[in-house]
């Protein structure tokens, strides 16, 4: 086959299933279903997977990452749906540290500004939105849960690739911190969808009745991370 792909097994899985993304084929098995079987599922799937393929590989060259290709002094970050110049200082600090006031500010240690340390830069910014994710998340589930009950069990900020939130069925919420990039009513989008997921575990017309509850304009907000989406994936 023009591909390769990997296989996961799956407690919660109850029939196999195929999940395409950017690079990667990955099939998604029940534990108990024969390794022979899901080749052959595959195999019937082939001509599906190389379309998928080829429309992720043409939606991704459509996009633009909305990162910078050097983070330096000057550079333009995105940040809740703007883009903010990145000021570089020497610091006597062990380690970078990243402040944001109208502009985003990396104090970095003497010894790194001899040298190159965009990487490290851009690191540190990754660490400092994750950190910001939560704080941003945590104050959206504050604000939205306690009016139908949707309390979460747990709320982890996650880096992902393929999904931009979820719900585990023990209401666990998962939140793609890249969302932090974009505008503020996005994440907020997010944060919702995923909270009447403990109310109602599908998509239906009661689903987005309840979402509309609370977010009257979602499909505004829905529409543009469809749009936007494929450039937002790409990160930093």
């Amino acid at each position: 086959m023009p591909f390769s792909y990997q296989i996961r097994r799956s407690q919660r899985a109850t029939q196999t299933r195929i999940i395409v993304t950017p690079g990667k084929v990955e099939v998604v098995a029940p534990v108990k279903v024969a390794e022979h079987k899901i080749h052959q599922f595959v195999q019937s799937k082939q001509q599906w997977i190389v379309q998928a393929m080829d429309k992720i590989a043409a939606k991704t060259h459509q996009h633009k990452t909305l990162a910078p290709t050097v983070y330096g002094h000057g550079a333009d970050i995105p940040y809740q749906g703007e883009s903010y110049k990145l000021a570089v200082r020497p610091t006597k600090l062990k380690r970078i540290k990243i402040e944001f006031s109208r502009e985003f500010i990396a104090h970095v240690p003497d010894a790194l500004m001899i040298q190159d340390h965009s990487a490290e830069i851009k690191d540190a910014l990754i660490r400092w939105m994750k950190k910001e994710s939560k704080i941003q998340v945590e104050q959206l589930v504050n604000r939205h849960a306690e009016r139908k009950q949707l309390f979460p069990q747990t709320i982890k900020i996650k880096t992902q690739k393929s999904r931009w939130g979820s719900c585990g069925i023990h209401n666990d919420i998962n939140i793609n911190w890249l969302l932090i990039i974009a505008p503020p009513e996005v994440l907020e989008y997010v944060v919702v969808h995923e909270l009447c997921h403990i109310k109602v575990r599908n998509h239906s017309a009661h689903f987005w009745a309840l979402v509309a509850e609370h977010l009257p304009d979602y499909q505004s907000r829905r529409h543009w991370l469809k749009k936007h989406g494929g450039s937002l994936m790409m990160g930093l």
